[in-house]
């Protein structure tokens, strides 16, 4: 909804002349809504990585662009002043008087027309054609560019109208109240993929034990989550498919194998051949049959275009296998398939469709879908499965079906920063699909799934301890709740 505008001014230069005014007392402002603005920058603390590439549309004086550390912080505002006293504070980012609705890569120094984060805070508001802004950003975007929007939610428009008038918030200039839906829509039309969203802050005053409890915990419950004020869309460019787009890449299909050994030579024969070569490593894992000689026989006796290793564990688990074939994998584009076959190996060229043609970054299979026997999972089994995908989808802000599915597929470049970024989390999981799930919606990677056909087993018997691990599964659910959620 927007405003009356004034009859003889356009909304933009009403815009332009209130920023010039209240430019002397924003951090007077800023000053007194501190622990607002602290909740704003813990968010965005938690979204960016120190060292970063970072561009701020609407940057005001610079204290949000600055919290988030970044190795090339650039700032733009359209009203000089304010640009001028962002300059005096930060000599150490760079600070332009812009208007983002005609902002070119030209209007910026030539080392910084690439970013890895976008971030409009507040500024939607202020804007007389969001979906022009939009559009103009994409071109300073790569592929891996990650646009962060926060704004109020339009259920408080009436307590900030009377907290503008008892003197509790600055005095506003007419804007645009935008739902969810609405910021949606727009970075569905000027070409964004939503990658995860959220709301927070349910107290903006500071009251000893009550806002804390409010603001961390209670906010996040279902329900109360649509009250806080404070929503936040992370989303990327699209980049949609491109006819042959898979050749290009090579591939490491990575099959932990532990007491497998009638499954190694259906795990060769069944695979396709994925992009423009496939490697194949198997790891095996302290097993009490033959696997090892047979992974070892289907080596000697191969003589297709694969690259087929075989490693064995020194440590255990399954996460330990993961790591081990990840560290000697080659491939641009990452696969897990676990030796079981219970997951088709055929199916793989699925996956590689999804993730060479950019519509997912981490690509999940879902075992949930397609109708299933009970014997490949009895109802129990289901009933976990879509208990803890529930869990984890309130947990990563992305929706998810079947997180336990073994079937998981990432590029190479984003494992290596997952890896990077794995002491925010420490080494929690002992099966390894969390981890890697954590760590991509810590990267705020578009995490999407692909439907399986889930078969029962042809060879041997589940290595999984369901009650024990059970446990370990809740464990790690009140873990992620620290670290991505109750922040």
């Amino acid at each position: 909804m927007l405003k009356p505008l004034m009859q003889r001014e356009s909304f933009k230069d009403q815009i332009h002349k209130y920023f010039d005014q209240i430019a002397p007392d924003l951090d007077w402002w800023n000053h007194r809504n501190r622990y607002y603005y602290g909740d704003l920058k813990r968010l965005h603390q938690f979204l960016i990585p120190p060292g970063s590439r970072v561009l701020e549309i609407g940057c005001g004086t610079g204290d949000l662009l600055a919290s988030v550390e970044p190795a090339v912080g650039v700032g733009i505002d359209f009203s000089q002043t304010v640009i001028d006293i962002a300059s005096e504070k930060y000599p150490q980012l760079q600070f332009h008087c812009l208007d983002a609705e005609t902002l070119t890569p030209e209007a910026l120094p030539a080392c910084t027309r690439k970013f890895d984060f976008i971030l409009l805070s507040g500024s939607l508001g202020y804007l007389s054609n969001i979906q022009l802004v939009l559009q103009q950003l994409q071109v300073l975007c790569t592929p891996r560019t990650r646009l962060i929007l926060t704004f109020h939610n339009f259920l408080w428009e009436p307590l900030l109208h009377v907290a503008e008038k008892v003197g509790q918030r600055r005095p506003q200039p007419p804007q645009n109240w935008l739902s969810m839906a609405d910021v949606l829509n727009l970075l569905a039309i000027t070409g964004y993929t939503p990658v995860k969203s959220g709301r927070r802050f349910l107290m903006p005053k500071p009251i000893p034990l009550l806002s804390e409890f409010c603001n961390r915990y209670l906010v996040q419950l279902p329900g109360l989550n649509h009250l806080g004020l404070t929503n936040y869309v992370v989303a990327r460019p699209f980049r949609g498919p491109l006819p042959g787009q898979a050749s290009p890449y090579t591939c490491s299909v990575i099959i932990p194998a532990r007491n497998e050994a009638g499954n190694i030579a259906g795990a060769i024969a069944r695979l396709p051949p994925l992009g423009h070569h496939t490697e194949v490593i198997f790891v095996e894992g302290h097993s009490q049959d033959d696997t090892w000689s047979e992974i070892q026989r289907a080596i000697a006796s191969y003589d297709g275009s694969f690259t087929i290793k075989a490693l064995q564990q020194k440590g255990k688990g399954k996460a330990d296998a993961v790591r081990l074939g990840f560290a000697e994998a080659t491939g641009d584009i990452l696969f897990i398939l676990d030796a079981d076959l219970t997951v088709s190996p055929e199916e793989m060229a699925y996956f590689l469709d999804v993730i060479a043609t950019g519509r997912g970054e981490f690509i999940n299979g879902s075992r949930l879908v397609y109708p299933r026997s009970l014997e490949a999972m009895p109802w129990l089994n289901t009933m976990a499965n879509k208990f803890f995908a529930s869990a984890f989808s309130f947990l990563l802000g992305q929706r998810l079906k079947d997180t336990l599915c073994g079937t998981k597929v990432l590029w190479r470049e984003d494992y290596d920063r997952i890896v990077q970024g794995r002491s925010y989390f420490g080494d929690f999981d002992p099966f390894g699909d969390f981890d890697l799930l954590f760590g991509a919606a810590k990267l705020n990677l578009h995490i999407v799934e692909v439907p399986v056909r889930y078969q029962p087993r042809s060879y041997g018997q589940s290595n999984i301890a369901h009650f024990r691990e059970g446990l370990v599964l809740l464990r790690m659910c009140l873990y992620a709740c620290q670290k991505l959620k109750f922040l």
